[in-house]
């Protein structure tokens, strides 16, 4: 068969989804090539993981179709036997020189703006793919790397790689001592240990200031979700506390799942503060004038 392959998203961020099928289907003697435009095929698999992108307009020259991902339906998931795969096609993808990881999927939580217990239900251990021949660095794209109950193991397989990693997904609400100690054992990239403060209601404050006690601070990026459930005044403490504790905060304005709410100036505005970190460092949110004859200072009045 001849197998076209689309990312919808682009080619920014490798898809796991259409490196495992494109594996498959070769070892099936299939042939696969990025869909062409031009070429009539087989079958060809559409995949798009952001329901704001959009979508492939063309008409697609093929047998079949098939169109998977979360952007199309938050169900959708791959064949068991294509799943199964742990030697992704990194080929599709010579631009990016890193691996992807998962060790577990799904989560402990069920926080109501997410969809990953939804689509991946309660958290189970994965088993790690084959790393990337050209890769320099591994991306860990676990949900809640900590809650893994074998998150020991993925521990020893990344520091047996020797290679750097980006590790997403640690959720300081249940970190400990031990976990902090493992963080420091591995060998990180940058600012690569990615946290997450969404509810104010949270505080995260005790169990970050013992992390940082054995975790450098500038290893660590915050995500600070607002327009959910936060008023201004709760979005200003977080980040500044953040800061205050030499972390970077990183402030993501809500999206749902349907695309349909769209964020309010005040956070764009917000966002425009605190994700320039030469504003960020430079002055404070009442000082930022996003527009001639406008302060922010506004939004607190």
């Amino acid at each position: 068969m001849n197998i076209g392959l689309i990312d919808v998203d682009g080619h920014n961020f490798p898809n796991l989804a259409l490196m495992k099928l494109s594996t498959y289907h070769k070892t099936q003697g299939d042939t696969v090539e990025w869909y062409s435009g031009i070429e009539h095929y087989d079958k060809v698999y559409m995949s798009k993981v952001f329901t704001f992108t959009p979508d492939d307009g063309r008409v697609i020259q093929a047998n079949e179709v098939v169109r998977g991902g979360t952007g199309y339906n938050i169900v959708s998931k791959l064949p068991k036997e294509v799943d199964h795969v742990t030697n992704p096609d990194y080929s599709l993808y010579p631009m990016h020189k890193f691996s992807i990881e998962f060790f577990s999927r799904g989560c402990i939580r069920n926080c109501p703006f997410c969809v990953v217990r939804r689509k991946e239900g309660k958290i189970a251990p994965a088993f790690p793919m084959e790393l990337n021949p050209a890769g320099k660095h591994i991306e860990v794209l676990d949900n809640n790397f900590f809650a893994n109950p074998q998150w020991r193991d993925a521990v020893s397989f990344l520091n047996a790689t020797k290679q750097p990693v980006n590790l997403h997904g640690v959720d300081v609400r249940i970190m400990n001592e031990e976990q902090a100690s493992a963080l420091n054992s591995m060998r990180l990239k940058g600012s690569s240990i990615h946290i997450a403060w969404d509810n104010p209601k949270d505080n995260i404050l005790p169990n970050l200031k013992a992390m940082i006690k054995q975790v450098k601070r500038y290893k660590i990026s915050c995500y600070v979700l607002i327009g959910y459930w936060s008023t201004p005044e709760e979005d200003y403490y977080r980040v500044t506390k953040l800061a205050e504790l030499g972390i970077a905060p990183f402030v993501q304005c809500y999206r749902d799942y349907d695309n349909e709410r769209i964020p309010v100036q005040y956070e764009k505005d917000f966002a425009s503060w605190v994700n320039k970190k030469a504003r960020f460092k430079s002055f404070d949110f009442a000082d930022f004038s996003p527009r001639k004859g406008f302060k922010c200072s506004r939004y607190f009045n």
